[in-house]
């Protein structure tokens, strides 16, 4: 049987065959026989590895990289997760992969497909692979720790040098399988919006804070425009729990673009195998509320963020690594 895209619900979702998910798997297990740490030369190898991939599963995420279509996000399904050596999931704040796994390398690769792997220094001491558990104590946060309604947003939104795109790896669902990956693309709300509202959100009347992540890292932003680039194919820039309007206008703009967005958003709830990729550029992403129980079975995601031009940041990188420090 071999993998087929299609479309669901307007999702892009890619199934995988049971041999090339095994094929993946047998991959990515080698891999970490490589080294147990994930570093620098890991990821060489990781870059490597990518090229021994299943052939379908490469090509739609090339595919995907240079258009990531009307709906800006992906969904391969069928990735084999061995849930009977998972250990539990975590619950501590700034919880980390540092250690090789299975899971680590695929993320790793398929970040090495769309460009390079990379990481902030403040946010979760710069970790690649980065754990989304729920938190005890931080259930009302407005971050990867909480398990309220997070709010829709474009990741690290206030940075020069944001992800251009966001991999989500489920290694374990919530306990009732409620919580929801929520995405919204410009390219599907941008005729929703009158020519009006898109010139206001097209000018530099609007402030976006850095994530509580980051702690006072984020340092001073300069204002900013939430649309960019071709205006009939806009960038989108903003986090509506931190972005703000600077003028009336703009105000008022942001209110119409999260209707529009609202209205076309949609919602995956993510199990066990699958990986969401989202194009952080002209995509927002947010999640659905759940009710974390706190023991060892709850809801675990594993993250990891990909630029396509890493260059663009070499002077906040110190020895041309994938962190920035700054």
């Amino acid at each position: 049987m071999s993998s087929t895209a299609q479309l669901v619900s307007d999702e892009a979702v890619l199934m995988l065959s049971t041999a090339e998910a095994a094929e993946i798997d047998q991959v990515a297990r080698h891999l970490v026989t490589v080294s147990d740490r994930i570093d620098d030369a890991w990821v060489s190898a990781a870059r490597s590895a990518w090229e021994t991939l299943p052939i379908a599963f490469r090509r739609r995420v090339r595919e995907f990289r240079r258009d990531s279509g009307s709906g800006g996000s992906l969904v391969v399904r069928g990735l084999l997760v061995d849930n009977e050596h998972l250990p539990p999931t975590p619950s501590v704040g700034g919880s980390v992969q540092q250690v090789a796994t299975a899971p680590a390398a695929l993320l790793l690769m398929t970040a090495c497909g769309l460009g390079d792997p990379t990481a902030f220094l403040a946010e979760k001491s710069g970790a690649l692979v980065q754990d989304v558990v729920p938190v005890p104590g931080q259930e009302e946060f407005q971050g990867n720790a909480g398990s309220v309604d997070l709010m829709m947003h474009n990741e690290n939104a206030f940075h020069p040098h944001r992800p251009d795109y966001v991999l989500l790896l489920c290694l374990r669902p919530d306990h009732e399988q409620i919580a929801g990956l929520r995405a919204a693309s410009v390219r599907q709300a941008l005729p929703l919006l009158s020519a009006e509202t898109r010139e206001a959100l097209s000018r530099p009347e609007f402030s976006t804070q850095a994530p509580p992540s980051f702690g006072t890292a984020g340092g001073v932003v300069p204002n900013h425009a939430v649309l960019t680039g071709d205006v009939t194919d806009p960038d989108v820039r903003v986090d509506f729990a931190a972005t703000t309007g600077l003028t009336p206008a703009a105000r008022g703009a942001l209110v119409s673009l999260a209707t529009a967005l609202d209205e076309v958003s949609r919602t995956v709830r993510l199990v066990a195998g699958d990986l969401a990729i989202v194009d952080n550029r002209i995509c927002l992403h947010g999640r659905t509320s759940f009710k974390p129980r706190y023991d060892g079975q709850d809801r675990w995601v594993q993250r990891i963020f990909a630029v396509t031009d890493l260059r663009r940041s070499r002077h906040r990188r110190p020895s041309d690594g994938y962190v920035l420090a700054r």
